[in-house]
């Protein structure tokens, strides 16, 4: 029986009270996860210090070293002590635990790094001289006078030397340096207006693996220019600003083009109140706001600052402190979703421009090829040219397309998606800009038309429901059904008609007609699954939204079919005047727009 349950004592335990090392060292396995972790805590005390510059200093993925260095307010010497004692912070004063303005809050994080390496304070407060104080395996030293102009250092060394099976779990130096520098982007994405470093010592020589200078200006070119800086300048000229507030709830940041997705949630960062955070119901807003514009391997790319009263938002909820808990979570989530697809819409038929960059590698000039440089002829001289030519050299059909006769007119030209010069392969339009050409794939295009169009009109008219003959009876749990009744409003809408049938049973008595015959009960059960994950159902729109996606791909112009001019322009005059049309409704980019320069280059023409 003992071999059966080996946790059963023969004699009665005795409890006891665990030593300070030992609380500590407990304590920092929740907050010390990996150097990452220490990392993250000393750059966020010097953020909360007041630090303009930060630089940060490690070796051998941060095991055997972490150094940060600010110029923040620093610590008075007899203050050194207890900032190194357990839930001793300067931060709260313990009287609201949910009015939180800072990082840091706890006053854990320095003694529990104290009780797993080897940690020292060397800090000058103004108006004091400086001090240092040290602290290894939870052993703390004497306060000593040092030498320092001006902040704070700290060094940590020797993570984990006290808790040498946390070693065993941590992962290669590379493994841990990317994650080191993944939190320090993360703080910078934070904190625009401070300047940040990171320093490898792991080789021969030392090397800056990241650097962000302090941006200026107001929040939007700040954050902009830091975005540049951290994510890369495809990112900057492919997101869209937002700015949008609902109920003391405010939503800034960027959004990235649907046709700048990734393969995978790797470009994905979520602040509250300028605390990154890694939240489900946050991540689950991103993903439904693409819904409508991404296949399901395809994720968005976005950076969203959240801010709202602190008393709004629980940051209590784990000591590391990357999750949040809304006290009206749906508001959030609607905000960012309405917000994102606000500024979406507002991008009208805009695609990235990594679709043209990516274009233009696909080509390869011909090997061997001379370059040669030559002037391009002006519009008055190419129109010279083309009426001295014969008559009928404007009419003459190509191999492979037709070439429509050149307006005399330049200055349709001057759309946005220029004016429509011919038809090849019966798919693809080519249009002239002022500036390039812009080649329309036209069954992709015209797809996503089609869609906006059936959405417009089934937000103007409603969902059309369709009476079952015998309403189909679906027994829940008490809990089940309260929630679901609680949404009856919004699903009848969407042309579901529930009703209760006494105790804990629903009655499914209409559903949406555009859905043909459906299993109420299996999706009764979706809804309820999506409701309790995160506290409000799109399941239902979503099933329409696949529908009218089916129904606009089948109705709209196919690939193979011949485009009068006239139809062809007509279809770059629709595009340009809907939201959303730079991509289909698979995510895929609907047209491609190329420079005359970058054109000539492929030519040698420069």
């Amino acid at each position: 029986m003992t071999a059966l349950r080996p946790k059963m004592m023969q004699t009665q335990p005795v409890i006891r009270q665990l030593d300070d090392a030992a609380i500590n060292r407990i304590a920092a396995g929740e907050v010390v996860e990996r150097p990452a972790s220490a990392v993250k805590e000393l750059v966020e005390n010097a953020l909360d210090a007041g630090a303009s510059r930060i630089a940060i200093t490690i070796a051998d993925g941060g095991k055997t070293l972490i150094r940060v260095v600010d110029d923040g307010c620093g610590i008075a010497p007899d203050q050194l002590p207890l900032a190194l004692s357990r839930h001793a912070t300067s931060k709260i004063d313990g009287s609201d635990l949910l009015n939180i303005r800072s990082f840091g809050f706890r006053g854990e994080a320095l003694p529990s790094l104290g009780a797993v390496g080897r940690l020292s304070i060397t800090s000058r407060s103004d108006g004091a001289e400086a001090a240092t104080i040290s602290v290894s395996g939870g052993r703390l030293g004497a306060v000593k006078p040092a030498a320092l102009r001006q902040g704070t250092v700290v060094d940590l060394s020797d993570l984990f030397h006290a808790t040498p099976a946390r070693l065993k779990f941590l992962r290669s130096d590379r493994a841990e340096t990317q994650a080191i520098g993944d939190v320090v982007k993360r703080l910078a994405m934070a904190e625009p207006y401070v300047s940040f470093t990171l320093t490898d010592t792991s080789g021969d020589k030392p090397r800056v693996t990241f650097r962000a200078d302090a941006e200026t200006g107001d929040l939007f070119d700040a954050l902009h220019g830091r975005l540049r800086q951290v994510l890369g300048a495809d990112f900057a000229e492919n997101a869209v600003p937002l700015d949008a507030s609902r109920e003391g709830l405010g939503l800034t940041g960027y959004a990235g083009l649907p046709t700048f997705s990734r393969g995978a949630a790797v470009m994905q960062y979520l602040f509250v109140n300028g605390r990154p955070v890694r939240d489900r119901l946050l991540i689950g807003a991103l993903k439904g706001a693409y819904a409508d514009f991404l296949s399901r391997d395809r994720h968005p790319a976005a950076v969203l600052y959240l801010e709202c009263d602190p008393t709004e938002v629980d940051v209590n909820v784990h000591p590391a402190k990357a999750e949040v808990r809304f006290r009206e979570p749906g508001l959030a989530r609607g905000l960012i979703v309405s917000g994102i697809r606000h500024a979406l819409a507002g991008a009208g038929h805009r695609a990235s421009t990594t679709v043209s960059t990516a274009t233009l590698g696909a080509f390869r000039p011909a090997s061997g090829a001379p370059a040669y440089q030559m002037d391009r002829p002006s519009t008055q001289a190419l129109r010279t040219a083309y009426q001295a030519q014969a008559p009928g050299f404007a009419e003459t059909r190509a191999v492979y397309g037709r070439v429509e006769t050149p307006e005399a007119d330049p200055a349709r030209t001057d759309h946005p998606l220029g004016a429509a010069r011919g038809q090849v392969h019966e798919n693809y339009i080519i249009a002239q800009t002022t500036d390039g050409m812009v080649i329309v794939d036209q069954h992709a295009a015209h797809e996503r038309l089609v869609y906006e169009r059936l959405k417009r009109q089934m937000a103007e008219n409603g969902v059309a429901a369709q009476a079952l003959l015998i309403p189909e009876i679906v027994d829940l749990g008490p809990s089940d059904c309260a929630r679901l009744l609680a949404v009856v409003d919004d699903l009848a809408r969407l042309g579901l008609s529930v009703e209760p049938f006494g105790g804990a049973a629903i009655c499914v008595r209409e559903t949406p007609a555009i859905l043909g015959p459906v299993n109420a009960a299996a999706m009764i059960a979706d809804i309820l699954d999506e409701l309790d994950d995160q506290g409000e159902t799109t399941t239902l729109g979503t099933r329409i939204d696949a529908i009218l996606s089916r129904v606009a791909c089948h109705g709209s112009i196919r690939s193979g079919r011949r485009m009068s001019g006239d139809e062809m322009n007509a279809l770059l005059r629709e595009m340009e005047a809907t939201p959303h049309s730079g991509q289909c409704n698979h995510g895929r980019p609907t047209y491609v727009e190329l420079k005359l320069a970058d054109i000539e280059r492929l030519f040698g023409r420069t």
